[in-house]
């Protein structure tokens, strides 16, 4: 099962419901890192076995060519632009139910691919 990490600029209502559903959610908040680099982040979340979940797209996916080109390894990360948490939501789970932890990893996915049009 993917483990989550949830960026700060994430609403913590998604990781309560997430939660709820049975999955493992960490936030930055909990983790008490706010203020960390994206980078410092992305490592966090690869050494606790966790993919970041943000609606940061920009620095991450710079980021995640940054890794692919030193070859550093991550656990994947979740890109989205912001919606209704209720949207965001049921994306996260549709596509966490339907992925696994390997197709994840060194990768960026869309969350849009599991909103309906």
């Amino acid at each position: 099962m993917i483990k989550l990490y949830i960026d700060e600029n994430i609403p913590e209502a998604i990781a309560i419901a997430l939660r709820l559903r049975g999955f493992d959610v960490l936030t930055v908040t909990e983790a008490n890192l706010k203020g960390l680099t994206d980078k410092e982040q992305l490592i966090f979340a690869s050494s606790t076995d966790r993919a970041i979940f943000t609606f940061n797209v920009a620095d991450f996916y710079k980021l995640h060519n940054e890794f692919i080109k030193k070859s550093k390894k991550h656990k994947g990360i979740i890109l989205s632009r912001q919606l209704p948490i209720s949207i965001l939501i049921n994306a996260l789970i549709k596509m966490l139910n339907e992925i696994d932890k390997e197709s994840l990893e060194n990768n960026i996915l869309w969350l849009s691919k599991w909103i309906p049009k």
